[in-house]
């Protein structure tokens, strides 16, 4: 359970992103990580997923290891989270599982619902919501919603790739 909900955000995104978005997805993150920090974020919950899940934990450890005094919860929403993943996304996803301060299981095993309830778990445990929503109709959008019911400030770092 994080410790003080006011100091904590989380992050949802999708899990493919072309690379020119990703690399202006990873520039956005990479601020809004540094501006939240400076405003006193401590803690930032990823779910762990392929995509942005990966890049939201991969740069908070990055930051880590240069010194931020900041911490990584895995929110997963099932143990065998990675069980049809490559080798390469699997030995990754370890590295964040062995380097995060906490981590936190929705479900032991798969379910039909894991998923909504890990997104539900970090929104519920957090006063900010980093997203990089470009599809409504998805499981982003779905916790973007949520979040913004809940009263979290949602700061969508893919707002400019929308096209209108």
């Amino acid at each position: 359970m994080v410790d003080n909900k006011n100091k904590t955000a989380c992050f949802t995104g999708h899990r493919i992103f072309s690379q020119k978005r990703v690399e202006t997805i990873e520039k956005r993150l990479h601020e809004e990580i540094d501006r939240l920090i400076q405003h006193g974020i401590t803690d930032f919950i990823s779910g762990g997923a392929l995509g942005f899940g990966h890049m939201t934990a991969t740069l908070v450890l990055s930051k880590k290891h240069q010194g931020a005094d900041i911490r990584l919860i895995l929110a997963l929403p099932c143990r065998d989270q990675d069980k049809d993943w490559t080798d390469m996304q699997k030995y990754m996803y370890h590295i964040f599982l062995a380097e995060a301060d906490e981590v936190h299981y929705v479900s032991k095993k798969y379910t039909p619902d894991c998923m909504k309830k890990r997104n539900f778990y970090m929104v519920d445990n957090s006063a900010f919501c980093i997203c990089a929503l470009l599809r409504d109709i998805s499981g982003t959008g779905q916790t973007v919603r949520y979040a913004q019911q809940q009263g979290l400030q949602v700061i969508n770092i893919a707002k400019q790739l929308l096209v209108k």
